[in-house]
């Protein structure tokens, strides 16, 4: 079988970065929602799409920064950081939190923690193929029960990630992975 590294999927997989540093302008509305209609064919045991998207853009920036700030953070923290830590989520165009419904059967959780990590990283993909940048975040604050009542987290959902999305100027260099050799396990015999 012919190698696939040239296909598109493919240069995309190996090209996407994850981008920490974004410009200010403006991300589609209707863009990313079209990103996230495609993502959502995520792989999903019974089609359960477990997932649910709380979607921060505009003025709605400066209620993630509070949630954050007011919310989580203690006062000597406020007062040591955050208005530097407000100033750059408000800078970040959009925010993206992705929440899932938390089954209490262990089998159905495991299962849909995977297809929510896997709707991410089709987001993730189909932005980068957009030239837009993404971060996922599993910060403290994506635990907080007060960040969750501040940016409406339901009782019985867990955040999975946050994503800060958006423009970028420089791409960072790439990072290299571990040859797969020292991670395969071949089995290729009848061990009874």
């Amino acid at each position: 079988m012919e190698s696939k590294e040239g296909t598109p999927v493919a240069q995309v997989v190996k090209g996407r970065r994850t981008i920490r540093e974004f410009k200010s302008d403006p991300v589609s509305l209707d863009l990313v929602k079209e990103l996230l209609q495609l993502a959502a064919f995520a792989p999903t045991h019974g089609m359960r799409e477990p997932w649910r998207v709380i979607l921060f853009t505009d003025k709605g920036v400066h209620s993630f920064a509070k949630a954050i700030i007011e919310g989580t953070y203690s006062p000597e923290e406020r007062e040591k950081k955050g208005s530097k830590m407000y100033d750059y989520y408000t800078k970040i165009p959009m925010h993206l939190v992705v929440v899932m419904e938390q089954d209490p059967r262990q089998k159905k959780w495991e299962e849909d923690f995977s297809a929510t990590s896997a709707f991410i990283q089709n987001f993730q993909l189909l932005a980068w193929e957009k030239d837009i940048g993404v971060v996922w975040k599993t910060n403290q604050y994506n635990f907080d029960p007060k960040f969750h009542q501040a940016i409406g987290v339901f009782p019985g959902e867990k955040v999975i990630g946050t994503l800060h999305v958006g423009y970028f100027d420089e791409i960072p260099r790439t990072k290299q992975r571990t040859n797969m050799e020292e991670k395969l396990t071949i089995i290729d015999s009848d061990k009874r």
